[in-house]
């Protein structure tokens, strides 16, 4: 039940738990590793922050009140594009309201705890008077490793991967792992494993696209082009520019595979799809704008003048 193999790739894990116990108290793995990345992100970013001449313990205060907005909006996120999963006839309020906080079940999504970690950002900069701009250049450095680590987690949770695929990085994942009183019915039913997964089982295991590792890889990548970019920056909002760019790019190709999208009500048109592709073309547009405001002059150069925390005399 708790093995993981890619045939094809000639790997083979035979025992690997989505999690322990401690004290009685269950500790899920994609926890930990959501944990440790947030905890490099910050790292990467107190570098990154101490060479450009900005003040490091920026990033520690706006960790600790951006976590709490980012979990609350990637589940808001995720719950809206779920809404007749959560929202069922014959449920309470009481009942929906207790679903909807259960996220120890799964449910975020990277784009919500994205778009939390964004608007925090930007009232964080506001009252603490700091360019935002250079801010969100500064924590788009860590981003993707910390996005990497949490598809990591993905496995540890055999979820967020693809459709059948015999090619050689197919991953085959025991149907035990889903069973739940000796029925498929619900990740049947969610289209999740899907009609062509089941006519090809084999050896009792399904056989999906690593989606997740797709996009771990992608990540990665990004991560070290964004550390080859940032001492040829030009301007606040460029490497921001590139990593949303970068970033939905290989989203956009990715979730095309995946079998548990979030859809948009009655289209069968893909959430992520359609916002990736949004964000593609506008981090081009404000890339454009900005490199064209500063080849006028109207774009303070970064490197010129690094922004600091205002300090109270």
């Amino acid at each position: 039940m708790n093995s993981i193999s890619f045939p094809n790739l000639g790997l083979y894990f035979n025992n690997v738990p989505d999690g322990f116990e401690l004290f009685g108290i269950e500790i899920k793995f994609y926890g930990i590793v959501i944990a440790v990345g947030f905890l490099l992100a910050y790292l990467i970013a107190t570098k990154e922050a101490k060479r450009t001449g900005q003040n490091p313990e920026v990033y520690l205060d706006y960790l600790l009140v951006m976590i709490l907005p980012a979990i609350i909006c990637a589940r808001l996120y995720y719950v809206i594009f779920s809404w007749d999963y959560y929202f069922r006839p014959g449920f309470t309020a009481w009942e929906t309201f207790l679903r909807i906080i259960n996220i120890r079940e799964g449910g975020l999504a990277i784009y919500g705890g994205l778009i939390g970690g964004v608007l925090t950002c930007i009232l964080f900069a506001k009252i603490r008077k700091l360019s935002f701009l250079q801010m969100l250049d500064t924590i788009a450095l860590g981003v993707p490793v910390a996005q990497a680590l949490g598809r990591m987690g993905n496995f540890f949770n055999r979820e967020a991967f693809g459709s059948y695929t015999d090619g050689l990085f197919a991953m085959a994942i025991p149907l035990e792992y889903y069973e739940n009183n000796g029925t498929l019915f619900g990740f049947q039913h969610l289209g999740v494993i899907t009609e062509e997964m089941m006519t090809n089982v084999t050896d009792g295991c399904i056989w999906v696209h690593p989606t997740f590792l797709y996009e771990a890889l992608w990540n990665l990548a990004l991560f070290g082009f964004l550390m080859f970019w940032r001492k040829h920056k030009k301007f606040h909002g460029e490497g921001l520019a590139i990593y949303v760019g970068g970033y939905d790019l290989g989203r956009f190709f990715v979730e095309g595979l995946r079998t548990d999208s979030l859809m948009l009500a009655h289209t069968g048109i893909r959430v992520s799809q359609l916002l990736a592709i949004c964000l593609v073309v506008a981090s081009i547009a404000f890339y454009v704008v900005r490199f064209l405001q500063f080849k006028k002059g109207q774009v303070e150069a970064s490197g010129e003048l690094p922004v600091r925390e205002n300090k109270q005399k």
